[in-house]
């Protein structure tokens, strides 16, 4: 990867982004962007302005770079997130992350729309990621190594940390909404997967499948974050759905669970 791109967003930043570490960055995926409480917003920035990130392409994100203060607590959250499958290379997928290590951000909570492939899941519940497949087999991590990123061969035995993915079942069960554990397989995209491929994998034990997460995940692990996930299951997959898949799909379903996206997340925030 390129770090110049990194130095160019950092230096676009307000210096006050810098004087002190977050209490917790959030990136928000397809149909969070909502699900935010704030008591004072400290920084608005749209994501096209930021030197080395660039617009949302997608429906669904927001492309907006948050600052804010929640009952005392300083948060940074990105309203929205790049995709591999965008093509424009792993650089602007992992700024986000890039960015709050350099603020000195120690806790990160990562959220996404998925398709259900546990026939226990329905369309509105929630999963607390607990371990991720990789299908895709690429690393955002690939290339030379930049010591300042952790070691060279980082490890996934915990990605994502165990007190954080408890406090989010204790923040689901007190908004009253239903999350159960799971592991989240991330496919390349755009295209979604074929009946075959969801087959095989929740054979390989995946409970649900998208397209993002995993790369910021790894890249947060690797320098050191504690890392939580949380998914929203805006449909089910391939093969298990009964109509053909859509993003409108994806975009309606995180309309209809906006309150308890804010909910969970307002609560997450309060118990760190």
């Amino acid at each position: 990867m390129n770090a110049k791109s990194f130095d160019d967003a950092a230096g676009y930043l307000p210096d006050f982004c810098f004087e002190r570490p977050p209490d917790a960055g959030i990136l928000l995926g397809s149909g969070w962007g909502d699900a935010l409480a704030a008591d004072d917003v400290l920084l608005r920035l749209k994501y096209a302005d930021i030197p080395g990130l660039g617009a949302s392409t997608v429906k669904g994100h927001g492309g907006e770079l948050v600052v804010y203060t929640r009952c005392g607590r300083r948060i940074v959250a990105w309203c929205g997130r790049r995709h591999y499958y965008e093509g424009v290379g792993w650089e602007p997928v992992v700024l986000p992350m890039e960015i709050l290590r350099r603020m000195g951000c120690q806790t990160v909570l990562l959220t996404n729309a998925s398709g259900g492939i546990n026939p226990a899941l329905k369309p509105g519940d929630f999963v607390v990621i607990r371990d991720h497949i990789n299908t895709t087999g690429v690393s955002p991590l690939i290339g030379e190594h930049e010591p300042e990123w952790g070691g060279r061969f980082p490890d996934m035995t915990e990605v994502y940390t165990r007190r954080l993915a408890e406090l989010l079942h204790a923040s689901a069960k007190r908004v009253g909404v239903r999350a159960m554990d799971g592991v989240y397989a991330f496919a390349a995209g755009p295209c979604y997967e074929t009946p075959a491929e969801i087959r095989a994998y929740r054979a390989q034990g995946a409970d649900v499948i998208g397209m993002s997460t995993v790369p910021e995940a790894v890249f947060a692990k690797a320098c050191g974050m504690k890392v939580a996930g949380l998914s929203l299951v805006s449909n089910m997959a391939a093969g298990i759905s009964m109509h053909p898949l859509a993003h409108d799909e994806v975009v309606a379903a995180g309309a209809a669970a906006r309150e308890s996206m804010r909910g969970i997340i307002d609560e997450f925030l309060s118990m760190l």
